[in-house]
């Protein structure tokens, strides 16, 4: 039977730095020191974390978790914005895609196995949960947690996860900016109508201790393994305190998507991978600067090299697309294809156009 590591804080809250930065380490132990998976079960301070590829400035209204004492930084996975807190769990899983529980599967895949390890832990509780693409976990159509995930390169996955035990409806409306194209999207008019939590639907009482023991348990039953606890090693805290210090107190990475501060077009399309936002400048009738945004899943380098390419594009539907098309390969980005993203372009260049 395969043993995996456990990280596990019973007692303390993390700092969004800290806890990012031992979740990181997890897929880098994994990639670069043959560690095998390890699950990081934790709690973070009242604080709001944006997906990698959000403009963290339009997604929430910084001014007030200030104000608020709520802390606020970008995690390394896609995806939108959670608010985390005592009564969230937060769960890292550094893993390779090889594992025998995952079999090689799909970024969406991956989604729908993850989702079903949580769906089982909630089982204990009374509570039936079920997935929905592209990374949410709903009971009786709201959410309940939000799934994420990065691999950066072959050899690891970072998995997050967000499942909320109990949650503070009036503090999300007060510090989260979201898009009025994801609200009509969903049907939905308001937060408490998408929001719920374990507390709220389960037949029993519940603390958030027996919740991530069950976490605990459902992995051990997928996929066949036993936990050992530990701390990180020697090594792995130098990485730790590496992140913390370059990348999760680094206002270069916390603002690192900032929407162009000069006039440019923007089009905006809500996609089966999440809510595309596509800044362009023209120059005459090629594209001179362009800026990829959202709460997608892709990796860095693939959203760098896309916008690189599409620079000095002439900006005409055929031009575009058959730019993309010479650099794109299946799930670039998740969810999203080649003539999403032609559209989402060809939107951006009207808008510019009219101002």
């Amino acid at each position: 039977m395969e043993r995996w590591r456990l990280f596990k804080e019973k007692e303390r809250l993390l700092s969004t730095a800290e806890g990012l930065s031992i979740d990181d380490t997890l897929s880098f132990s994994v990639s670069h020191l043959s560690s095998p998976p390890i699950l990081h079960l934790y709690r973070f301070v009242p604080s709001a974390i944006v997906g990698r590829y959000q403009d963290i400035e339009a997604a929430l209204r910084l001014d007030r978790c200030r104000e608020r004492g709520v802390e606020y930084n970008r995690r390394s996975t896609g995806g939108g914005t959670v608010i985390m807190g005592p009564e969230v769990v937060a769960l890292g899983l550094g893993i390779n895609p090889d594992n025998p529980g995952l079999k090689g599967a799909s970024m969406g895949k991956i989604f729908e196995i993850f989702a079903q390890v949580l769906s089982d832990a909630l089982t204990a509780f009374g509570i039936e949960a079920s997935f929905r693409p592209k990374n949410d976990l709903e009971v009786r159509g709201r959410k309940i947690a939000g799934l994420s995930a990065a691999a950066e390169d072959a050899k690891s996955i970072l998995f997050h996860t967000s499942l909320i035990v109990d949650f503070d409806m009036e503090l999300m409306q007060d510090i989260i900016n979201t898009p009025l194209i994801k609200l009509s999207d969903k049907g939905y008019s308001c937060f408490s109508q998408r929001m719920t939590a374990v507390k709220w639907e389960a037949k029993s009482d519940v603390t958030i201790w027996d919740v991530m023991e069950s976490i605990e348990e459902s992995f051990k039953r997928y996929f066949n393994i036993k936990f050992k606890e530990e701390n990180p090693t020697e090594e792995e805290v130098i990485k730790i305190q590496e992140l913390i210090r370059e990348r999760y107190t680094n206002k270069d990475w916390i603002f690192s998507k900032r929407h162009p501060r000069f006039r440019m077009g923007i089009g905006r399309v809500k996609t089966k991978g999440g809510l595309l936002e596509i800044y362009l400048s023209l120059s005459g009738a090629s594209i001179q600067d362009i800026v990829i945004t959202g709460d997608f899943f892709s990796t860095t380098k693939d959203i760098n090299r896309l916008e690189s390419t599409l620079k000095w594009t002439p900006a005409f539907k055929e031009n575009i697309k058959k730019t993309i098309d010479s650099i794109w390969y299946k799930d670039m980005i998740y969810g999203i294809d080649p003539d999403i993203l032609t559209e989402a372009i060809l939107k951006a260049k009207e808008s510019q156009v009219r101002l």
